[in-house]
């Protein structure tokens, strides 16, 4: 079992920036991620929104450039997967395929992935129209038609967001008129906007387009009947999931699986910290992930000099 001061699960820029702070803080600090470091972030093909890069960077780029930072200080990033936490005492144990680690604080920052749909052409088309965040690529589509995939309170919400930029928003709803899961306030605000149109009892079967996205074939869910409707970006908004797998059953989460931290990233167990898109919170961008992984950090070494205190 490897020993060390802290193991940080997941490399997405929460994770990164956690290893960032612990490695300056001269932490031994090991970084587990079973794939290639960057999260979704590194799947994004445009960051416009990151601050310090007015003319924006490419998701794999920024993503490349914090783990050149966190490796320059000192973290071991180790490809693995975790798939059990223990704590027990003072002692924190992280269990992966390859092999287990032993450490003082453990920071889970492993994201929370958008449900998909499924269709054909959406892995192929996706940041190239195709996207699951209005913040980050919102004004992209400056005078555009998009369309909007969803009826709760998010998509809503992100296709109001979306009336800022483009010329026509329209919500694709499986339901019939008027049922929508989204609370009253929001929906009167999406049916008073006059760039919003919503699309009833229909679901998106296809997206189309060569190198950009250029249209979805949409299915009526009572007759089945398929139609072809010309757009250039399409919002899905169907849900998101936490990986929380193997410590949903360890720690507080709320109803969908989401980690209940305070604002120093404290889950409900000591020693173990939480960062990013898997702990609940009302906004999940690459700042706010990141910032996460710092104040969960600093909170992590905090911790393990309190426990030195006591001996």
């Amino acid at each position: 079992m490897e020993q060390c001061d802290l193991v940080i699960i997941g490399g997405g820029p929460a994770g990164l920036s956690a290893a960032l702070y612990a490695g300056r803080s001269r932490l031994k600090t090991i970084l587990i991620e079973k794939g290639k470091t960057g999260g979704q972030a590194a799947t994004t093909e445009d960051i416009l929104n990151y601050p310090g890069f007015p003319e924006g960077i490419t998701g794999p780029e920024l993503m490349e450039r914090m783990t050149a930072q966190a490796l320059k200080f000192g973290v071991e990033i180790i490809r693995d997967e975790a798939v059990k936490v223990e704590a027990e005492g003072n002692v924190r144990r992280v269990y992966g395929k390859r092999q287990s680690y032993e450490a003082k604080a453990i920071i889970l920052a492993m994201g929370a992935a958008p449900k998909t749909l499924g269709v054909p052409g959406e892995g192929r088309l996706r940041g190239k129209g195709v996207s699951y965040c209005a913040t980050c690529d919102g004004d992209m589509f400056t005078e555009l038609d998009i369309i909007v995939v969803g009826n709760g309170d998010a998509a809503l919400e992100e296709a109001v967001y979306l009336t800022k930029f483009a010329d026509r928003v329209s919500i694709i709803v499986r339901r019939d008129e008027p049922d929508l899961r989204a609370s009253k306030s929001i929906q009167e605000e999406a049916f008073n906007n006059p760039r919003i149109n919503i699309i009833w009892s229909s679901v998106v079967a296809e997206i189309l387009g060569e190198e950009l996205v250029e249209a979805v074939r949409l299915r009526n869910v009572h007759t089945n009947e398929l139609t072809e409707m010309e757009t250039n970006g399409v919002f899905i908004y169907v849900g998101t999931l936490p990986k929380t797998e193997f410590v949903k059953d360890m720690l507080q989460t709320d109803d969908q699986g989401y980690i209940l931290a305070n604002e120093k990233m404290e889950t409900s167990i000591p020693g173990v910290f939480t960062a990013g898109d898997i702990r609940y919170t009302n906004l999940r961008q690459v700042i706010t992930a990141a910032g996460d992984g710092a104040i969960a950090a600093t909170m992590a070494e905090k911790y393990m000099e309190e426990l030195k205190k006591r001996g």
